[in-house]
């Protein structure tokens, strides 16, 4: 088991396009941090009812 032993607090956050809610970087997102845009799959799908 490997939990994350370092400091969150210095991890870069944005706000999610949708809720507004804080996301935290993620290892997940390493790669195209500069398109996340949503913290959730639910956030996703609601943003998408909102468009029209």
């Amino acid at each position: 088991m490997s939990g994350f032993k370092g400091n969150k607090a210095a991890l870069p956050q944005k706000p999610c396009a949708a809720c507004g809610r804080p996301m935290t970087w993620r290892k997940k997102w390493e790669r195209n941090w500069e398109q996340v845009k949503y913290c959730s799959d639910r956030c996703r799908a609601q943003a998408g009812k909102n468009v029209s």
